[in-house]
């Protein structure tokens, strides 16, 4: 295949990198590369790039969905991110009145703003230990989220902020809020926070992704961008842009021997398909390794394209563009676990997203729309849409007579439109200890051989949109040449 053109700036450059995969790591990782003078080609399976980053009419024409993640602490929280200026390309984020709203049976909700005195007010008794737990990571959310979502290994920079971080991160969720809260609302709120981390309640760093999503909430916020997650890939493609280098899209590769002469190929895949790619470039060894990578648990989608706003039972939902369907923390953790027992809970823990409410460009005029999905054990095929439908009737009677169109997506199908998303796994790799040390192995970025990296969510820091996998795997690679970082 042909490079780009190797004159950039009027300067010759003298090093070739390749990567496959356009998702946010992969061009994360094109303009690490870049901005280090690199001749950069990006090679992208699908005829539009983003990965799970992708806004498409997936019901009826005018409606807007974003095909894979929907709100973005982590994205407008980044270290590499913030660095781009991607406001400038087009990039404009939107702040819900309310990050996130949790509705209970009894017709109220508990709608969290990024104002901490706010949540005291809302949370009761247990409005100043909320305060307690957040504010020392809120308040300093740019140290914590540089060492948190840094590379592996690596010493932190703030080491009292991350010990604090990790005494209570590395605890079960539900050991954490029985210890911390007293009242149920607050225990099931922040169970829905920690459920983002797809593990059972019960199970050690179940906690880390309720502390760490909520001090992003009360600090960076979770806002979504306007138009949809492909405008984060288009001011990414734009950056890129800037350098020379543009994405090849419809352009899958089998294998690496069809992009010879590079001096780095990154791959922003799983370890499953690097195996298939780089094949025998690989050590046997190392090959086995990555061959007993564990995938997460999946995810059951589906997308709405609404007459009507979500008709909640309490008024606060619609204040917010995020919305943690699930009651009590013992519904949650019940849900959650389980989906780590590899069943199907009768009543799913629901996330749901309404950016039409905030970001009219989503929707016809009058219309909306809506994604949710709950968590299922990898690969399911069992049809939850039901159960998930009736979770949402259950705190916004009617709903279903809003519904316009829906797609559903099952983990299969999702996998089918972004083969990262194996067994509809969004994380790109179960979080259980073995894997937050060694993820996808003790080697993170590097391979066995010298010149091929991976850069997914498959490596440090995790999944999340927040281009960090392919930044750090670049500064790697780079600084493995010679080149300094």
């Amino acid at each position: 295949m042909e490079s780009l053109n190797p004159q950039i700036g009027g300067r010759k450059i003298g090093r070739r990198g390749c990567v496959i995969g356009a998702g946010p790591n992969g061009l994360a990782a094109t303009i690490t590369l870049a901005q280090a003078g690199f001749a950069v080609d990006v090679f992208e399976a699908e005829a539009q790039p983003g990965g799970a980053a992708r806004t498409m009419e997936l019901t009826l024409p005018g409606f807007q969905h974003d095909f894979g993640s929907a709100v973005y602490p982590f994205a407008v929280g980044s270290p590499f991110f913030s660095g781009l200026s991607l406001q400038n390309h087009g990039l404009e984020w939107i702040h819900s009145p309310a990050a996130l709203a949790h509705p209970f049976d009894d017709g109220t909700a508990v709608a969290l703003e990024r104002d901490l005195a706010q949540a005291e007010s809302v949370l009761g008794r247990d409005g100043k230990p909320w305060s307690k737990l957040m504010r020392p990571f809120a308040e300093h959310w740019s140290e914590l989220a540089s060492d948190v979502l840094g590379p592996l290994p690596s010493v932190p920079r703030h080491p009292w902020l991350v010990a604090r971080f990790g005494m209570r991160a590395l605890l079960p969720a539900q050991t954490l809020a029985n210890s911390v809260f007293r009242d149920a609302r607050a225990k099931a709120v922040f169970a829905g926070l920690a459920a983002h981390s797809v593990l059972s309640l019960d199970e050690p760093l179940s906690a880390a992704a309720g502390v760490l999503t909520g001090a992003a909430l009360h600090s960076v916020g979770w806002p979504i961008p306007r138009g949809g997650a492909q405008s984060i890939t288009r001011a990414l493609c734009s950056c890129l842009a800037g350098f020379g280098a543009a994405v090849k899209t419809s352009t899958r590769i089998e294998s690496l021997a069809e992009v010879p002469n590079y001096d780095v190929v990154l791959c922003d895949v799983t370890p499953r398909q690097l195996i298939r790619l780089a094949g025998e470039r690989l050590s046997a060894s190392y090959r086995r390794q990555l061959a007993k990578y564990k995938y997460g648990p999946g995810v059951f989608k589906v997308d709405y394209a609404l007459r009507q706003p979500i008709p909640w039972r309490a008024s606060e939902c619609l204040r917010a563009a995020t919305v943690h369907i699930g009651g009590s923390f013992e519904e949650i953790a019940e849900s959650e676990k389980a989906m780590r027992e590899g069943q199907h809970a009768e009543k799913p823990f629901v996330l749901l997203a309404q950016p039409s409410l905030f970001d009219p460009s989503r929707a016809p005029e009058d219309r909306h729309t809506a994604w949710a999905y709950c968590h299922v054990p990898n690969g399911s095929t069992f049809d939850m849409l039901e159960r998930l439908e009736n979770q949402i009737e259950r705190f916004a009677p009617g709903f279903r007579d809003c519904i316009l169109a829906r797609r559903v997506f099952s983990p299969a199908a999702l996998e089918a439109m972004d083969s990262n998303l194996v067994g509809g796994d969004i994380t790109g790799g179960a979080m259980d200890w073995q894997q937050f040390v060694f993820r996808p192995t003790w080697r993170h970025y590097a391979t066995s051989a010298r010149d091929i990296y991976i850069c997914s969510s498959s490596t440090p820091p995790g999944g999340g949109v927040h281009g960090m996998c392919g930044h750090h795997a670049a500064r790697l690679a780079m600084s493995r040449a010679g080149i300094a970082t």
